[in-house]
């Protein structure tokens, strides 16, 4: 009997050709073969006992059964049925493709193999074992051909089973038949609490999540397995006359088999097969426009060969209907509303759903942290805020000990807003307050309440809230509260006249803060970055009572920092720990606790990049270079004259600072190429002062006019190199005159422009072009002091230049030897302290006690 696998019930057409001339009409015969319908589903006992099986092997070591009565392979028995498995798949007649069906010989010696070693269905240990063994299979190196086996049992095995059904010999169940393989069948009434029958057979329903993954194992099995077929392209395609000309003629052809009145397959005989231009593995085929087209072609072929009607080509027709060419033409529409589904599911449950809406309702964003177990940061972990440290320390005691504070009429101040510079440690000492306070932590992003559903801010503020009372004494920490925080629009609507989810958002948490009583013990931190632009009501007192600005340290802070990243770094022993922290903060002015933690971090990759064993103090000096002035550009090439333009360019701006009183000390100048467009640069050591004078400021911009004014000395042509230089001067300018009152002219007044979005000017068109005038006017006598100053020193212009295309870096004592001393005394003591020679500080102690005399 010919079966297709994929399909329920199969029509067998089978035509012989009977004419020996053309004038004789064809005369058929046709056969049509119906399966048997479907068997209710009932419990079968077998009348055979068990102890009747043949059996096969006397000699044959002792089968294992488990509890439910079911065949356990081992381990040497499923290695046996796989050889006899291969031996099938690799005979010459076992059909490569899914579409073909397996002829009667390969279902008897299937049966004969599933009887011996007693298969049982999909869900038996056996079939489990199996599976395994097929998988791990050593001798088989290719995943493609292991899904390909895997694809073949599983044929093979239902197609046992559900003969086995059809015939009545084996009860339809949930574990092996084809009908129930995407699910388990309940169990019929009355036989619920039956156990005996469970074990011979019953309809065990399958759980739901097993149901599931069995289809989606399945789905998955026969797409992948058309795939590799369709790739591997074992079906050929040939035309008519292809047929004709290297089959029929060559008398290679055993029959014809017609699918669906569309398609016809050729199957090949002995001769055909053996045949080395032919591979047996390969289906050919060939199109038809319609069956009465192809008879009348077939007819008229063999009637032109005069073909005995006994040796005519036999012509088998059959209707199937292929699960894989099913699955295969409706898998784009699945795979879109897959996707669509997917795509849709994740944006309503992105940052937890809907507030009670279809999917992850009510989910929290916010993160909850055990202090002993979550949060391994302490305050003494985080360095240079002190007072910050001891402002948020008090939070902190009250939650611990809040009767100390309430005795004398204390009340815990209601939140703290941490604003300052990115890298201050804002987030940091947050993470440390979660550590120090031994009390529930919550911690969620100002972002993370905003979405495109209206109310959803302000469902996750109203829960944060309520799982914080319930939990309280708690702290609330908000990161970049300015998401949500940002002043109000006066008509409470956001652009185009639309409601701004944002702004309820905001209202939600001004009345969360303002309504939770003194005895709920909750804290409210919040972390920005822009105070400045948060809603005044929630910075009154009530709210927000403590504002906690953390700067950028100064140098005792920047020490502190070192020592806490230093701990974590393997130094060489000629390091002095403390001598070490001085110099690096003395070399850091202006980081903050971020870059510092950079530093030290690139310091320990440099020595690793040098196969070194411990860190030295180079490392950290070139760690602190690529931060300030970025990586050496090595592939960066400069023609020799562009390179003495650099030269000259940055010699002027070390000569400027070297006989200018006010300049800052200088570090180091390198021609070396850095970071993004800088062909040279010059460090300096500018102190940690608060207050700059005028004519601080005015030796600035000469020294940072140095470069430009070099290369008109000393070139015929300028460069667009001091373009840099020009932005600085002309920002510096603009702050002396605008906002420091340090024009005569303008007087002391403050014309901030830096106004958020208001675009309008504060002053009329007559100041404007004051402050032009103004401006152009300290640019200009900054260029002539600079002019006059690098005429008088052109030779040592000229000497530093010519140091630079040397060695291409010079360093302060390079200076010196050049140059010698500078003339003026240095203003910076930790300059003195960590990073002068001792001649150089004997020389400034001399200088400053001689000015000292003379006040």
């Amino acid at each position: 009997m010919l079966k297709s696998i994929s399909s329920y019930s199969t029509t067998l057409n089978c035509t012989k050709s009977t004419g020996f001339s053309q004038s004789r009409s064809i005369s058929t015969k046709k056969i049509t073969i119906q399966k048997q319908s479907r068997i209710p589903f009932k419990r079968y006992q077998s009348t055979q006992p068990s102890d009747s099986q043949p059996d096969l092997n006397p000699n044959e070591p002792e089968k294992r059964y488990n509890k439910d009565g079911e065949r356990e392979l081992t381990t040497e028995e499923a290695e046996e049925l796989l050889e006899g498995l291969k031996k099938i798949w690799e005979s010459p007649d076992f059909p490569r493709s899914p579409l073909a069906l397996d002829p009667p010989e390969i279902q008897e010696r299937y049966r004969v193999l599933f009887e011996k070693y007693e298969i049982g269905g999909l869900a038996s240990p056996s079939c489990a074992k199996m599976l395994n063994t097929i998988l791990n299979d050593p001798t088989d190196s290719k995943a493609g051909s292991k899904i390909i086996h895997v694809q073949f049992f599983h044929k093979a095995l239902m197609d046992y089973h559900l003969k086995k059904q059809m015939d009545g010999t084996e009860a339809p169940n949930a574990q092996n038949s084809i009908f129930n393989i995407f699910g388990g069948v309940k169990p019929s009434e009355g036989e619920s609490g039956n156990k005996e029958n469970s074990k011979d057979g019953g309809n065990t329903p399958i759980p739901p999540s097993l149901k599931f993954d069995t289809m989606l194992l399945w789905l998955s099995s026969m797409a992948l397995t058309y795939f590799i077929f369709t790739v591997e392209n074992n079906e050929r395609e040939i035309t008519w006359q292809d047929f004709v000309t290297t089959l029929y003629e060559k008398h290679y052809v055993d029959r014809l088999i017609v699918y669906n009145n569309d398609t016809v397959r050729v199957t090949l005989n002995d001769l055909g097969k053996n045949q080395p231009t032919h591979d047996s593995k390969v289906d050919y085929y060939f199109t038809i426009g319609s069956v009465q087209n192809f008879e009348e072609k077939l007819k008229a072929l063999q009637d032109e060969k005069k073909v005995p009607e006994e040796l005519r080509i036999p012509v088998m027709y059959l209707q199937t209907t292929s699960i894989f060419k099913s699955l295969y033409n409706i898998m784009p529409t699945l795979v879109l509303f897959g996707f669509i589904f997917w795509s849709t599911k994740k944006m309503l449950t992105s940052g937890g759903g809907i507030g009670g809406g279809l999917f992850g309702s009510q989910a929290k964003t916010f993160k909850k942290f055990n202090a002993e177990k979550q949060v391994n940061i302490n305050f003494e972990d985080v360095a240079g805020c002190d007072e910050a440290k001891e402002e948020i320390m008090e939070f902190v005691k009250f939650l611990k000990n809040p009767k100390k504070y309430e005795k004398l009429g204390a009340k815990i101040p209601r939140g703290a807003i941490l604003s300052g510079p990115p890298g201050t440690g804002k987030t940091m000492l947050a993470k440390a307050t979660a550590g120090e306070a031994g009390v529930p932590f919550y911690s969620v992003s100002g972002s993370e309440f905003v979405e495109m559903f209206v109310g959803v801010g302000a469902s996750r503020v109203r829960e944060l809230f309520k799982t914080a009372r319930e939990n309280a004494p708690a702290i609330i920490f908000v990161d970049e509260i300015d998401a949500i925080g940002k002043s109000r629009s006066k008509g409470g609507k956001g652009p185009g006249g639309a409601n701004d989810e944002r702004e309820n958002t905001l209202n939600q948490l001004l009345v969360e803060m303002d309504g939770f009583s003194t005895s709920d013990y909750v804290v409210v931190l919040a972390g920005t970055n822009r105070a400045d632009v948060l809603d005044s009501a929630l910075m009154r007192p009530g709210r927000f009572d403590r504002k906690v600005y953390l700067d950028n340290p100064e140098l005792e802070g920047r020490k502190a920092i070192f020592a806490v990243h230093l701990k974590k770094i393997t130094l060489s022993e000629d390091c002095d720990i403390e001598d070490l922290k001085g110099r690096l903060a003395t070399l850091t002015p202006g980081f903050s606790g971020a870059d510092i933690a950079n530093c030290c971090n690139e310091a320990a990759l440099i020595a690793a990049r040098h196969n070194e064993n411990s860190v030295r103090l180079h490392d950290f000096e070139q760690a602190i270079e690529r931060v300030i002035a970025g990586l050496e550009k090595k592939s960066k090439l400069l023609s020799p004259q562009e390179k003495r333009i650099v030269a000259y360019h940055e010699a002027g701006h070390a000569i400027c600072g070297w006989f200018l009183e006010y300049a800052d000390p200088l570090l180091k100048v390198s021609i070396v190429p850095r970071g993004q467009g800088a062909l040279g640069y010059a460090q300096y050591l500018p102190p940690d002062i608060y207050l700059y004078s005028t004519q601080k400021l005015l030796d600035r911009m000469t020294m940072t006019l140095g470069g430009r004014v070099s290369e008109e000395l000393h070139f015929a042509s300028v460069t667009s190199g001091g373009s840099d230089d020009f932005e600085k001067v002309t920002n510096l300018a603009q702050r002396m005159v605008l906002e420091c009152g340090m024009s005569p002219k303008v007087g002391l007044i403050n014309y901030n422009l830096d106004r958020g979005n208001d675009m309008t000017k504060p002053f009329s068109d007559k100041t404007s072009s004051l402050i032009d005038s103004e401006i152009h006017r300290l640019v200009e006598e900054s260029y002539e002091r600079c002019k006059n100053l690098l005429i008088e020193k052109k030779e040592e212009v000229k000497l530093v230049a010519e140091e630079l295309l040397t060695k291409e870096v010079i360093t302060r004592e390079d200076m010196i030897r050049l140059l010698g001393k500078r003339p003026f005394t240095n203003r910076n003591d930790a300059f003195d302290k960590y990073l002068a020679d001792k001649d150089e500080r004997d020389h400034s102690k001399a200088k400053k006690e001689d000015d000292q005399k003379e006040k």
